[in-house]
């Protein structure tokens, strides 16, 4: 870890400014990315109303909802505080890592609090659990580093998906289906390669390599039309309204293609569209419990 990393944005001043940093640095606008795949797996799982309040349930909403976001992104800021220096998200939407002693104390502790899951959750939830935390850190730290390694770094981004599958099989104490998973991890394959798009250029000059900075902007479009594609049939498999639901991701990112947005504004409507979707299949599963 480069000493570099406390000098230029240097520590934290007060409280307020330290907690302001740490809130900027979890992305709140990506919260449910983590919590939003909890409820959806919960909801998918539960039989009576009284699942969704279990305090096992609890647990997991309010762990992935702010503190996984502050492990994932904090261990996601320390080793790219190089690559961040030429990232113009960092001038306003996002922090560039203040690497003072607490600040890395609070990023080791919220992974340190994830691992009280595994006492909370029964040993079928484990292993997702386990894949997650996995992924979580070996997606940008050495020696794995997936970030760094075109596809994989697409791959490795079904670490979303994992606290819902974790969350499904606590609540059901059996594993989701195995086609829901696949399309669950093939719509995070999209949305990350999606994402990338706007730091194409940024990440060239810094010499890393993406799927994205390996296909370039137009093939990125192709490539997250067919991913998302495959995650709408993978889902009408399980069920045709899931499907359907899951089809608005490439004909969204076929419009953002051919009207020539600016895919770095588009970017940025991602947290809504997903927490529309999302919504809608937790009350579909919801429905299904009060009328069932």
């Amino acid at each position: 870890m480069r000493t570099e990393m406390a000098t230029s944005t240097g520590a934290s001043g007060g409280f307020k400014d330290r907690l302001s940093y740490l809130f900027v640095l979890s992305r709140p606008r990506f919260w449910l990315y983590l919590a939003g795949p909890v409820l959806v797996g919960v909801a998918a799982a539960a039989t009576d109303l009284s699942d969704l309040y279990a305090p096992v349930t609890l647990a997991l909403v309010a762990y992935f909802l702010v503190p996984a976001n502050v492990f994932l992104y904090g261990v996601n800021d320390v080793f790219d505080v190089d690559v961040d220096a030429a990232n113009p998200k960092k001038d306003d939407r996002e922090a560039r890592w203040r690497g003072d002693p607490v600040n890395l104390a609070v990023v080791v502790g919220s992974g340190v609090l994830g691992v009280g899951l595994f006492a909370l959750t029964p040993q079928v939830a484990w292993p997702w659990l386990a894949a997650h935390f996995f992924l979580a850190v070996e997606y940008s730290a050495p020696p794995f580093r997936f970030k760094t390694t075109p596809f994989l770094d697409s791959i490795s981004n079904g670490l979303y998906i994992l606290p819902g599958v974790a969350a499904y099989a606590t609540v059901a104490g059996v594993n989701p289906p195995v086609l829901a998973i696949l399309g669950a991890w093939l719509w995070t394959m999209g949305m990350h390669t999606f994402s990338a798009i706007p730091d194409i250029e940024p990440d060239r000059e810094a010499g890393i390599r993406t799927t994205a900075t390996l296909l370039g902007a137009r093939w990125t479009y192709a490539y997250c039309a067919v991913t998302w594609g495959l995650a709408a049939a993978a889902f009408a498999l399980v069920d045709l309204r899931l499907g359907g639901l899951l089809a608005v991701y490439p004909l969204f990112v076929f419009g953002v293609a051919r009207t020539g947005v600016a895919v770095d504004r588009a970017y940025w409507w991602f947290p809504l569209l997903n927490t529309v979707v999302g919504m809608l299949i937790t009350f579909g599963a919801l429905w299904s419990i009060v009328n069932g």
